[in-house]
């Protein structure tokens, strides 16, 4: 009878195996229960008879037995195969094994014992024999067979083909000859196999031995449980593969893959290499440093030709003795760092330099120690480095170093750094390029800025801008402090939307376009909506503009042309400040107790929207007061949280003490933490400290509308200026006086009010309820009239006329005489 299906035994063992014996003449003396089932044919039916009636075809009995002749000697037993006749009358093929037996009287076996079994079973068997003998003789992998203690009962000869793996391993341990980490990692996988059954498939570990830990080799192991007979674990058996060089090599691509990403992230030279090395280290080595030219950090190039010595900079370095590699700057030339440089453009390329053993320079060199760049971090035992070279320019170099007990660098990974900085002088190159662009953006932008800090009779201001990171681009945001007439002053925050170029000469255009309305003495919602009407005609002009107009030329990149702004005017004489909004934050008021508040303002929408009014709000500000203007930059910063913004500048506003320090040193203590290099946004910050002008140094007059009232003018002015000790003034002052006052009474009628301010210059003003605007003009010779404001104009550092609620005020300043 064949093996049971779940007994795959030897065919011709004893057990579950068809047997018959044989006597001398080929007689079936004996037949067994399996050989009964195999051919369905009991032994009463089978025994006395020859063996070759069993046969399909009794002519074959020669070709059977001619199969024992040229193979082993008889007495030692032969092999082969039959076609017998199955008791339901089928053909059955079997392979048999005829065994001689000895009766112990010394004579030739009279007697055989005849095993078979189905020959598709016999074949199969030898196919699993073989396939095994030829799996512990393969060398591509190793095989071992533990058993339930995980003692290695079997290998073949190719087990772990590394530095310290014993000869001889039968009854060992991996933990006697492998790291006790890795063996108890492979051990605990083991152990899993054996306790559930689920095979282990494509579990990947290093291993490292005792006698050579560096580096060590990365294996697969795949395992699957042995068992008894009657389904009691065994042991395991498991395949390790070697799978160092495939793991090295896909490393080695998955490096280049993320330092691609790191080199594109970017349009920053310093965060450029910064994230080079983050993605170096410990991937690549355990030490790396990136070393730039002086003049690429500020969008200059290096010279070509590689004679001159080239200050390098190390701009970014990681790694455990990241501190032993801050150093200052250095010189060197293309002979002092080993490295070659092409003469100009299409030369050959630059070649890196591998040292793989300190103190023993790289094949080729001719030096007898390694060069100082190797040596600059402790415990190294081997270090390279490539120089960063685009466009046949030297941008500067990328070094790596290994340390403790990792395996030494070696030409492959020379090769891959070279690569590496192959990429990263180019993105380098277009980083340098980039920010030779945003200084000249920037540049552009802070040109059209005012100076940062002014000292004014109304108030001490201080502003700050800090442009986006390079990401990012220069975006549009502008502040601006503009005296006004009578010792007022404008203060003006505004942000124009998007980034680049087109915002900031949007910016300038709304600047000048603020100033000049400024200048026309307008309330703020007034010059917001003038404001408003020349954005939308902007905007109309882009869209009207035709694209295929050849006369044009190149078309610079545009973007959004809406912005939001807050134009806030004090009075230091009523201590009042009048502000409105277009859609942008409210400003903060710290107070003379040191309590920060945020003007309730209700914002109309951004400039650009139009059809809107824009509502102004007044406030009465104590001397001493910091009002807060700013931009969104300065509260959003990407998080999103405009409250916890707002709440984390008044903070700041607190500690920074803006009301008991200069606010010229205040702004910076502000924007602490807010790096320029890092911001998503502009980042605008006008500091002002309210002032207030004394009332001594007011004088104000109410007037009826009589001719006769301009001498009685005259006598009052002039005596206020010999209080205030401006006697110099008095001439020009009295002229100045009777021109507007006569001018009042003639054309206006009704009240008239006449007020002196002395501050930072001498004004005076003319109020009556006239809306009649004054208009200059030359006076023919033949004409007795008409010169009044020209003598003003004259007289006067400047003049002119604002409106207010109940008429207009004509006034005239004049610069007081040196103290």
């Amino acid at each position: 009878m064949r093996a049971s299906e779940s007994n795959q035994d030897y065919p011709f063992a004893v057990t579950n195996t068809a047997a018959a014996l044989l006597d001398g003449a080929g007689t079936v003396v004996a037949w067994t229960p399996a050989a009964e089932a195999l051919l369905e044919r009991t032994s009463t039916e089978v025994c006395g008879r020859h063996v070759r009636d069993l046969l399909a075809d009794a002519g074959s009995w020669e070709a059977v037995l001619a199969q024992a002749r040229g193979r082993q000697p008889r007495q030692e037993g032969w092999e082969g195969r039959a076609t017998l006749r199955h008791g339901t009358g089928r053909e059955l093929a079997i392979g048999f094994r005829v065994i001689p037996l000895n009766d112990g009287a010394g004579a030739d076996a009279a007697r055989c014992l005849v095993l078979g079994a189905p020959l598709e079973l016999v074949a199969q068997w030898r196919q699993d024999h073989a396939f095994t003998q030829e799996l512990f003789l393969q060398g591509r992998v190793g095989l071992a067979v533990f058993d339930a203690d995980l003692r290695l009962l079997r290998t073949n000869t190719h087990l772990l083909p590394y530095t310290g793996v014993p000869v001889a391993l039968n009854g060992r341990r991996l933990a006697d000859f492998l790291w006790a980490e890795d063996a108890r990692i492979i051990d605990e996988r083991l152990r899993e196999v054996m306790r559930t059954g689920t095979p282990l498939v494509g579990f990947e570990t290093t291993v490292r031995t005792l006698d050579d830990p560096r580096g060590g080799r990365v294996v697969t192991v795949q395992a699957f449980r042995l068992q008894e007979p009657d389904g009691d674990p065994m042991g395991v058996a498991a395949v390790f593969t070697d799978v160092t060089d495939h793991e090295r090599s896909r490393r080695r691509l998955d490096l280049l893959y993320r330092a691609t990403g790191a080199l594109g992230g970017s349009l920053s030279v310093p965060r450029t290499v910064e994230d080079l090395v983050e993605v170096l280290v410990p991937t690549f080595g355990d030490c790396a440093a990136v070393d730039l030219a002086e003049t690429v950090l500020t969008g200059g190039e290096p010279p070509a030709d590689g004679h001159h010595a080239l200050p390098l900079i190390r701009m970014a370095v990681a790694g455990a003795e990241a501190d032993a590699l801050r150093t200052g700057t250095t010189h060197f030339t293309a002979t002092e760092a080993g490295m070659p440089l092409p003469v100009a453009p299409g030369a050959r390329e630059c070649q890196g330099e591998l040292v793989t053993r300190l103190g023993t320079p790289s094949a080729g060199s001719g030096d007898d120690a390694a060069p100082e760049w190797a040596t600059a971090v402790p415990g190294a035992h081997s270090a390279m480095t490539a120089p960063l070279c685009a466009r046949g320019i030297m941008f500067g170099r990328l070094t790596l170093w290994r340390t403790g007990d990792a395996s030494p660098l070696d030409e492959e990974d020379l090769a891959l750094l070279e690569e590496v900085a192959v990429r990263a002088a180019v993105a380098v190159d277009n980083a340098r390029r980039y920010t030779k662009e945003r200084r000249t953006a920037v540049g552009l932008q802070r040109s059209l800025l005012p100076p940062a800090t002014s000292e004014r009779p109304a108030l001490e201001a201080a502003g700050l801008y800090l442009p986006a990171d390079a990401d990012s681009g220069v975006g549009g945001d502008w502040f601006d402090v503009i005296p006004l007439s009578s010792a007022r002053v404008a203060l003006v925050v505004g942000d124009v939307a998007g980034h680049g170029l087109h915002a900031t000469a949007m910016m300038g255009r709304l600047r000048s376009a603020v100033r000049a309305m400024a200048d026309l003495e307008l309330e703020p919602e007034e010059l917001l909506a003038h404001v408003d009407d020349m954005v939308l005609q902007v905007v109309a002009e882009a869209e009207s503009e035709d694209p295929e107009d050849a006369d044009a030329g190149t078309p610079v990149p545009s973007g959004p042309a809406g912005a939001t702004c807050l134009y806030a005017v004090y009075d230091p004489v009523t201590r009042n400040c009048v502000m409105a909004s277009a859609g942008h934050p409210p400003p903060a008021v710290v107070g003379p107790d040191g309590t920060v508040e945020y003007v309730e303002l209700s914002p109309g929408p951004p400039l650009g929207v139009g059809g809107w009014p824009f509502e102004p709000v007044e406030r009465n500000l104590p001397p001493g007061s910091v009002l807060v203007l700013y931009t969104d930059g300065l509260i959003e910063r990407g998080e999103g949280d405009i409250d916890q913004g707002m709440r984390d500048l008044a903070d700041r506003l607190v500690r920074a003490d803006v009301l008991g320090r200069p606010l010229r040193q205040a702004r910076h203590d502000i924007v602490e933490g807010l790096p320029p290099g890092r911001l998503r946004d502009d980042v605008t910050l006008l500091l002002a400290r309210t002032r207030v002008v004394e009332a001594g140094s007011i004088a104000t007059w109410q007037l009826d509308a009589d001719p006769a009232n301009v001498a009685d003018a005259r006598h009052l002015v002039l005596a206020q200026l010999t209080a205030w000790d401006l006697d110099e003034l008095a001439f020009s002052t009295e002229l100045i006086v009777s021109e507007l006052v006569t001018n009042a009474i003639r054309h206006a009628g009704g009240p008239v009010r006449l007020r002196l301010i002395r501050a930072d210059t001498l004004t005076c003003e003319v109020s009556d309820s006239s809306n009649t605007q004054p208009r200059m003009r030359r006076a023919r010779s033949s004409e007795e009239g008409g010169r009044g404001l020209y003598i003003v104009a004259q007289l006067s550092h400047r003049w002119g006329c604002r409106y207010t609620m109940g008429g207009k005020t004509v006034w005239s300043e004049q610069s007081l005489p040196l103290a």
